[in-house]
Order: structure tokens, then sequence, then C-alpha cells
């Protein structure tokens, strides 16, 4: 049984529809998909609609986080996608990004890069726009020769030159929201210091005290080390271990199925959560 419980679509900063992401998961071989757009839950019907027979959908979202000034990002599973206070916070996070994008495109203006609204709106389409839609208009621009290289302190990374915050949710809060909305809690590729500053590993058992249910392991983010030390920590903490590709179609590297969630662990998951449930496919349009 082969399980990625990390994907994105067009719905926030993935390159595949909703519709395509599915279909390109039965093909992969997966049996289970979670569908985890940034803030988001938008693409959830499209990808239900269409779901190919023998391919189990796993609703979820990718929550935009910050603990003591550091972003981190918190995988909420098979939630209430309409309970009020998660919805509200979601809404929240999600219309503070069309402001911070404007403000990165003013930033890199500033520093002489000719990139233009239109233009990241244009790459946004209707996602949720982000970090990744500017990377990828310099890349467009030439300005980087691929999406991972604008996010440095030249330009995109925290605290970089272009760098502009965004509301995010304290993750402790965003821990009550999920599970009262019925959800499961993974805190997403805790260690992936490539990407930035990272929240001390010492901040696991906190939240873990305050409701985490798993963390991150397998990511292509994680290095052997990294992934053996992140073992330790949730063996110590009774913590689930996941794995999965973090799929954002041609914006990363990451292929569907490149590292996969335990069936036990996926069992747990669907037995913790009851705020939605895990939907086999019947072969969608």
């Amino acid at each position: 049984m082969r399980i990625d419980l990390h994907t994105h679509s067009t719905a926030s900063d993935g390159t595949d529809t909703p519709v395509q992401l599915v279909r390109k998961a039965a093909t992969a071989g997966l049996d289970v998909v979670a569908l985890t757009d940034h803030d988001t839950t938008r693409g959830h019907a499209e990808a239900l609609a269409a779901l190919p027979e023998g391919l189990t959908l796993v609703t979820g979202a990718e929550l935009s986080c910050r603990l003591d000034g550091v972003s981190m990002h918190m995988l909420a599973y098979l939630f209430d996608p309409e309970e009020p206070a998660l919805l509200a916070e979601r809404e929240l996070v999600r219309d503070d990004r069309v402001p911070r994008a404007r403000g990165m495109v003013a930033k890199l203006n500033d520093l002489g890069v000719p990139v233009t609204w239109e233009q990241v709106a244009r790459i946004a389409g209707d996602g949720s726009v982000g970090r990744p839609h500017v990377a990828t208009a310099l890349v467009e621009l030439g300005v980087v020769p691929a999406v991972s290289d604008a996010f440095t302190a030249d330009w995109l990374a925290d605290g970089g030159r272009a760098f502009v915050e965004k509301h995010e949710t304290d993750p402790f809060e965003a821990l009550r929201l999920i599970k009262g909305a019925g959800g499961v809690a993974v805190f997403a590729h805790p260690a992936a210091v490539k990407r930035g500053r990272t929240v001390p590993e010492t901040a696991i058992a906190d939240l873990t005290a305050a409701g985490l249910d798993g963390i991150e392991v397998d990511h292509m983010d994680h290095d052997a080390d990294t992934r053996a030390r992140l073992r330790g920590i949730a063996k110590e903490l009774g913590l689930l271990t996941t794995g999965s590709s973090d799929y954002h179609g041609s914006r990363k590297t990451c292929v569907l199925g490149q590292y996969t969630t335990d069936p036990e662990v996926y069992g747990e998951i669907t037995r913790r959560a009851f705020g939605a449930f895990p939907v086999p496919g019947a072969g969608g349009a």
C-alpha cells in the first residue's frame, strides 16, 4: 500500500489542477493521496469528483504558522472544512497573501527587478498566491535559474531582501483549531534547514503536549541523519511519523510517491480523525 500524505495543486502553489493531480497519483501507483494545499480546501471538490477507482483521497490543508518569529507549517488532515473557527483562520491567512505578494513585488522593483503584479497574478491563477509564484516570475525573467534558487537571503527566504511577512497562525492555536474541527495535526518538514530558519526541535515536545499527533520525517528536505534523529524524537514523544513527497508539480523536482507513509500510521490517522473521512475513488470523470 503506497500512501503520499502531502501534495499541492493549483488551488495553492502547485502546477497540476486537482483533477490532474489525482490522475497522476493513480498513474504513479499510489493507493492513498492527501491534497494539502496551503491554507485552503478549494481543490477538494474537484479532486473528489475526478477521483479514479482504486485511489483514496485524504482531504487536508497545510496551515501557515509562526513560532517565536520562525515560520513553520502544520499539516491538518480530515478536519471539517466548514467548522467556523478554523475556516475563519484559514480565510484570514489566505486574505493576507495578496498584499504580501504585492509587497514582495514592490521590494523586487526597488532592487531593480522588473517583475510586475500582473505577472505574479497570472502565474498564481486561481490559486492562493504565495512566494513560489513570485519565485516563478523570477525564473521567467531569468533572475534565477530555478524556483529553489529564489529562496535565498538575496531574494525571498525568510529575512531576505525581498521578503515580506504575512499573517501566520500561532501553532498552539492551530492545534486547538484543528482538533476542534475533528482533524489530525502533523508538523510538516520540521528540520528543512535549506528553506531557512526552523523552530528548535525542543519545541516539538511542547507542541506534543498541546495535541500534536505526528511529525513528517521522510521528506526530500531531510537527509538520512536528520530522518534518523527525528524518528528518535518521535519515538521518545510517542508521535506518529509520516512520509510524503510535498509534490508541487513542475514547480519542484520531487515526484509523487517519492516518500510514503506506513499503512499502520495512516490507519491511526484515520482512527483519530472525526471531522471527515478518507474517500475511496469510484472512477471519476
